[in-house]
């Protein structure tokens, strides 16, 4: 059974609502769910896969635990490792920069070999850009829980069933 971790900061309420509930979605893999702000190299290297949590901060930024983290992970060898990303994001207050964050870390960890699964439709959004945006599609699971809250479990259900299949 291969091994997921889903990765997020415990200190995000709304990103720690939406992981576990992806977490109990993914009943085909051995899901661990780890805090990103306490998170070890160690353990990043013993996964199979990865979900990794990104909300977009102020005007299309990482988060401060992941800008603090990424350099810890820049000499890992991601090959033949696959990476999944959600982020949360406001599209109609930040649409010039809607869950940037998403492909500012997509972008980090295809630079180091990982393949990024899970992209998504842009159907359904009203955003002016996104760095998350790859082609026509979104490089991962955007949720706007200010303006489309409706929507998040539809696209979770939706998005899991599609990783159960990328993952394998």
């Amino acid at each position: 059974m291969k091994k997921i971790a889903v990765v997020y900061s415990y200190n995000s309420v709304k990103s720690a609502k939406i992981a576990s509930k992806i977490a109990d979605h993914l009943a085909n893999f051995s899901v661990e769910k780890l805090n990103v702000e306490n998170c070890t190299v160690k353990e990043f290297s013993i996964f199979d896969g990865f979900i990794l949590s990104v909300p977009t901060w102020f005007d299309g930024e990482l988060p401060n635990y992941w800008d603090e983290f990424l350099p810890a992970l820049e000499n890992l060898d991601f090959n033949n490792k696959k990476i999944a990303l959600f982020g949360l994001g406001d599209q109609k207050n930040y649409p010039e920069n809607f869950c940037d964050a998403v492909g500012i870390l997509g972008d980090f960890f295809e630079k180091r070999g990982a393949s990024i699964v899970g992209y998504t439709s842009c159907e359904g959004y009203d955003f002016e850009s996104s760095r998350a945006l790859k082609g026509d599609r979104l490089a991962g699971l955007l949720l706007d829980q200010e303006n489309q809250s409706k929507l998040t479990d539809a696209r979770i259900l939706n998005w899991t069933k599609q990783l159960e299949l990328e993952f394998n």
